[in-house]
């Protein structure tokens, strides 16, 4: 390959998840301290990293795609990385495919993104899809600046293996960071800007380890002890298991003031033949019982789900048993997909495998259940006051926007500045946000 100059300007273009955001600020930072400049597009970047999802279905060839739209008109192309789940599937077969990428790098190993890159533009493929525990989170750069609102990523890899998912295939084991790193981050995201943390793990209240007296902890007692950091307002965790949504944790969301009353509790379906397929732990009745105990405990607590439409064998049963628990729970906010095969995944090879057009139909009625929901909650905050944390300007002269503690989108005018939390009264709803009028400053 032929040399080219070391690059000064740069994009990361992240896809998916949450943790793949968390994942692109951290390689900005990282490029950052080489001295290499965020460029505002990708036509005014000498290096493009894709950071990349393999959840949803064709995902592969969408990077493909990605890499072809990079060429500019006069034939010229950035150095192009790419990074994160794909990358760990796909391996030095996308440089074999794609000639113009010059680095592929798995999400374990990111943190050796300036070292590849130097090595790319000596004129030398580079890779490295390499799954050490947690090597990249020491050679992570200090975070400077943070918004308001920051992720903060706790633990990754996936034990579970649900017959649909490729997360324990590219991002590995369960692994948890170190307590006292953690709480180091955190204290260092608060001093540069952030009033919010959102901790963050492919199954994140798998988190465990032990805290400064040495006591062995699960991510109730991670939070407790982040929700004493002074000028933290607001603690928040996503994505959660059902099987490790323990009695402690469910504890903390009555007693722990700074953890926002707001659950993401994936179940996939509401049929029990369908989650055993799945290779999920839990059933239909047992979750409702568990969403019953935290509710005991928080009773304005906001739910949130993930739903599996079309499962390979899923019957028109089934797919009722799904609706039937979402009427049953009344979710706030949830995610809806159609079932797509993952290669190297066990329900790729199951029989039965649902036509697209039942998927199509499926999808669209459950999707007008959780709409339904989703604006009768919205509806219900009507006359409500609460806090909102002002998070960027809207798109109106003296419009701010925030989140209120249910994580819903408030759009409002009056008194504020980034970072303050206000107290709005809340007096329009719309299915994807509300809208109000400042009150009040709240203390800090």
């Amino acid at each position: 390959m032929t040399p080219v100059p070391a690059p000064r300007t740069f994009r990361v273009k992240s896809f998916g998840c949450q943790m793949n955001v968390y994942d692109g600020e951290r390689m900005a930072e990282l490029l950052s301290a080489q001295g290499m400049t965020a460029a505002e597009a990708s036509d005014d970047a000498d290096l493009v990293v894709l950071n990349t999802c393999h959840i949803r279905e064709k995902a592969a060839e969408k990077v493909y795609s990605d890499i072809g739209r990079l060429r500019r008109e006069d034939g010229s192309a950035p150095l192009i990385a790419v990074a994160g789940c794909v990358a760990q599937a796909e391996g030095e077969e996308i440089m074999a495919r794609a000639p113009s990428v010059r680095v592929v790098v798995g999400p374990q190993a990111y943190h050796r993104l300036p070292e590849l890159v130097a090595e790319a533009a000596q004129g030398r493929r580079a890779s490295d899809t390499e799954m050490p525990a947690a090597a990249k989170f020491a050679a992570l750069p200090r975070r400077r600046k943070s918004g308001p609102s920051a992720f903060l990523t706790v633990q990754e890899g996936c034990d579970k293996f649900c017959t649909y998912c490729v997360v324990p295939y590219t991002r590995g084991a369960e692994i948890s960071r170190p307590f006292a790193d953690l709480v180091d981050e955190a204290r260092l995201l608060v001093e540069a800007g952030a009033r919010e943390i959102t901790l963050l793990g492919q199954n994140v209240n798998a988190w465990c380890g032990e805290n400064g007296k040495g006591r062995a902890i699960g991510l109730a007692g991670l939070i407790r002890a982040l929700a004493e950091l002074p000028g933290l307002a607001r603690v928040r965790y996503t994505t959660s298991h059902p099987a490790d949504m323990d009695d402690d944790l469910i504890a903390a969301h009555g007693d722990t003031p700074k953890l926002m009353p707001f659950l993401h509790l994936p179940v996939q379906s509401g049929s029990d033949r369908i989650l055993k397929e799945m290779n999920r732990s839990h059933t239909a009745a047992g979750y409702l019982r568990l969403l019953d105990r935290v509710r005991a405990v928080r009773p304005d607590i906001a739910l949130s789900g993930d739903f599996i439409v079309g499962f390979p064998g899923e019957s028109e049963a089934d797919f009722a048993a799904t609706l039937a628990l979402v009427d049953a729970v009344g979710y706030a906010q949830a995610f809806s997909f159609k079932y797509s095969a993952r290669p190297g995944t066990p329900a790729a090879t199951m029989g039965r495998q649902v036509p697209a057009e039942v998927m199509d139909e499926r999808l669209q009625r459950l999707q007008a259940a959780l709409n339904r929901d989703q604006l009768a909650f919205n509806a219900a905050s009507v006359d409500k006051r609460c806090a909102v944390l002002v998070e960027r300007r809207g798109k109106h002269p003296g419009q701010w926007l925030g989140k209120s503690p249910w994580l819903q989108s408030v759009h409002f005018e009056g008194e504020a500045a980034i970072g303050d939390l206000v107290e709005v009264e809340l007096a329009e709803a719309g299915p994807n946000s509300l809208a109000g009028r400042v009150v009040e400053r709240v203390a800090a």
